[in-house]
């Protein structure tokens, strides 16, 4: 995936978060979350249940346990999740957009100003307190 893609794609989803928001369908969103996570996972990698949980993504304050939400309560809930799951987008978009953040499915090279810096000319180079120490001849 390249840097433009994950931008285009990272939009796309942060305007249907804002949308499920204003306009809560509980099928939209589930559909919504599926995407997201896709693009979240090929972009920054697999994220395991503890990590979600700290983030607390997916996680109503109020949690309706043994019978069908009421639309009010489905309507909420759909709102709480969609806003969670966009700010997680918002600070994803900000990382590859503003900070130019390289991503674990970057395609096309590494962001500027990234990357592991001067590769060192030798890779058997003793220290001096080595008695075997020579220093590279220039």
């Amino acid at each position: 995936m390249t840097r433009d893609e994950l931008i285009t794609r990272t939009r796309q989803l942060v305007q249907e978060g804002e949308r499920l928001r204003s306009q809560p369908s509980l099928a939209a969103l589930q559909t919504w979350l599926k995407l997201s996570d896709d693009l979240l996972s090929v972009a920054w990698g697999q994220m395991d249940r503890y990590h979600l949980a700290w983030l607390m993504v997916g996680k109503p304050k109020n949690v309706v346990r043994g019978r069908r939400m009421t639309q009010d309560e489905e309507a909420g809930y759909v709102r709480e999740v969609a806003e969670g799951k966009t700010a997680a987008l918002r600070t994803s978009l900000d990382a590859v957009e503003r900070q130019g953040m390289p991503f674990v499915g970057e395609e096309g090279g590494v962001a500027p100003g990234q990357g592991m810096g001067d590769v060192p000319r030798r890779l058997d180079v003793r220290g001096q307190s080595d008695p075997r120490y020579r220093p590279p001849d220039d």
